[in-house]
């Protein structure tokens, strides 16, 4: 039998369809029942706990809110999915429940309206734990549609640009915040357990400082005088080191006007701490403690999958100078070569490109493990004891003054954390800060300034400080397996639309 040719339908311009919402609303408040109008309702019961809780809740009355993400269903009773916080529940709605005006009503309701449902709990014949609806509330009318049902959201610009879009459309995303919410807490709770101090200190300074970074500049309209966003919190909490606050810590934002990439983004989350008496490997040991326990309590496991690899955070990760990793990967021992031309020579000679580099030692071993050795780097490994060159910051080595009792954490070829025996020496911390006056006035932008108020401080004597800093948002890339750093971030900074 041949088909007959049924005319199609075409389906509303999406012009249409935000009037056809519009004219709902309109008719909704003509009647006197604007939903923008009510500012409150009682929610007694959650979808994932009703869900958990069935046996001892089934037949009773239960109160609920959330959003309309499905209709099935044009007759006398439909079915309904109400997504709240927790997750999603059926709802079922019957007109012999509501009353005819009442359903009349409800059928008006669009996907993506908010709803409160008062009702029963119970199982449908087909097992589906469910609500049975006696009352639906219009609490808040949607006038843009939701995505399309079957493709969602998926474009990922648009995920990051509309993030209150893609929390409706993918609720798995969500668990990725939870676990940074998580981390968060885990940190404040593990550093308050062990005597440390939350502080807080400025996020507007009117010296950039703290690291190597471009800085964000505004300007104090009152002062008349430009100010810079921190590119970090270590000088602030060093001054309350040398005023006896023994052990500090802040998490805080931090601002850099740097690239954009998977793993940058200009705003950013860290935590910073200082510990008087401490050394760096005191600090080595605090991390390693903190984030395989972190996994631990979170997660459950010290077994994590990132970019690609399969991580094992369990206690005991090697600790490499940063010479031995080189030679190691390299087969160049610096630590047999004398002078600078020697050095950059060999960096040349393993196929480091050393243009824009300043031709020294430790910027030649620097740039050789930052070129051919961090990418190598996927368990947890602690690369210790960095050229004085690039750790302006760091106390000398006791054993060699080329090198600093410094160490970052890799992981899956990903900083994770940087951390110092603190140089309180203020005449050589004067000498390193003049260095980076220099490297400013010749152009570097990222280079730091002249404190004479932290030199001043420092001059007052600061005690042996352990210091470190860890990125929030690298860590909880780790814990949920992103491989971008705007999936840890609900609001990526993101280049505006033409």
């Amino acid at each position: 039998m041949a088909e007959k040719n049924i005319p199609q339908q075409e389906e509303p311009a999406l012009s249409e369809l935000l009037q056809i919402r519009r004219d709902k609303l309109k008719e909704l408040q003509a009647a006197g029942e604007d939903p923008f109008q009510i500012t409150k309702y009682e929610v007694t019961a959650y979808s994932a706990d009703i869900k958990a809780q069935f046996e001892a809740l089934e037949g009773q009355e239960t109160s609920i809110a959330g959003r309309l993400m499905s209709k099935r269903g044009m007759g006398k009773a439909m079915f309904c999915d109400l997504q709240d916080v927790k997750g999603r529940i059926q709802i079922y709605v019957r007109i012999d429940e509501l009353g005819e005006e009442a359903f009349a009503k409800f059928k008006k309701v669009d996907i993506g309206d908010i709803v409160g449902v008062k009702g029963e709990i119970f199982r449908t014949k087909r097992g589906e734990i469910s609500v049975k609806a006696h009352a639906v509330t219009l609490l808040s009318k949607s006038l843009l549609p939701l995505p399309e049902k079957f493709h969602g959201l998926t474009d990922k610009e648009t995920r990051y640009r509309q993030r209150y879009v893609d929390l409706i459309m993918n609720p798995e995303v969500r668990q990725a915040f939870v676990i940074r919410s998580q981390f968060i807490k885990f940190v404040r709770d593990f550093l308050d357990g062990r005597g440390y101090m939350e502080v807080e200190t400025p996020v507007l300074n009117t010296i950039s400082g703290g690291a190597t970074a471009r800085p964000f500049v505004t300007h104090h309209n009152t002062l008349d005088i430009d100010m810079y966003m921190r590119i970090a919190t270590e000088l602030p909490l060093k001054r309350l080191i040398v005023g006896g606050m023994e052990r500090v810590y802040e998490i805080g934002r931090i601002f850099r006007n740097e690239g954009m990439d998977p793993k940058h983004n200009p705003e950013f989350t860290s935590v910073e701490l200082y510990q008087a008496y401490a050394d760096f490997n005191d600090m080595m040991d605090l991390f390693e403690d903190l984030l395989s326990s972190a996994a631990q309590k979170i997660l459950g496991t010290y077994e994590v999958d990132w970019q690609g690899e399969h991580i094992d955070l369990k206690p005991g990760w090697p600790r490499l100078a940063m010479h031995e990793a080189v030679k190691q990967y390299t087969g160049v021992d610096f630590m047999a070569i004398e002078g600078d031309e020697a050095a950059v020579a060999a960096a040349k000679a393993a196929g480091v490109d050393m243009d824009g580099v300043e031709p020294t030692w430790g910027h030649a071993l620097y740039e050789t493990f930052d070129q051919k050795v961090e990418s190598r780097l996927i368990q947890p490994t602690f690369i210790t004891m960095h050229p004085v060159d690039v750790s302006p910051l760091a106390k000398r080595s006791p054993k060699d003054p080329r090198l600093t009792e410094r160490f970052e954490l890799f992981i899956c070829h990903s900083e994770m954390g940087n951390a110092f025996s603190e140089l309180n020496d203020p005449i050589d911390q004067r000498g390193r800060f003049q260095k980076e006056v220099e490297a400013r006035a010749k152009g570097d932008d990222e280079a730091g300034m002249m404190d004479e108020d932290f030199l001043t401080a420092l001059e007052y004597g600061m005690p042996p400080t352990g210091g470190l800093g860890i990125g929030i948002d690298r860590c909880v890339m780790l814990l949920t397996g992103s491989d971008s750093i705007r999936d840890v971030i609900l609001f990526p900074t993101m280049k505006p639309l033409d």
